[in-house]
């Protein structure tokens, strides 16, 4: 799965919140990996014609549980880089 910014703006058009504020919020977690996959065809010129509720029927939870977990590890690490690379002012 790829998180690309294209689907970070996605999900701020369809939600208007931003992706920090998901949580364990199960819907907005499937509109953001809807978000993301739209985004991933796209730029791969790969056709997509789902829309949110057809995506969703096809969505397993394990998938979902998959998907969250990528993003605790994506969110993780940034939180170890900043660590590691603190901002300079």
């Amino acid at each position: 799965m790829r998180m690309t910014m294209g689907a970070m703006l996605r999900f701020k058009r369809e939600t208007d919140r931003d992706v920090s504020e998901i949580g364990t919020d199960v819907s907005l977690m499937v509109i953001f990996l809807f978000c993301c996959v739209a985004s991933a065809c796209n730029a791969d010129g790969v056709a997509f014609d789902l829309d949110i509720d057809k995506f969703a029927d096809g969505l397993g939870m394990d998938m979902l549980n998959e998907f969250a977990e990528t993003m605790q590890e994506d969110v993780d690490e940034s939180k170890k880089s900043r660590r590691r690379h603190p901002r300079r002012h």
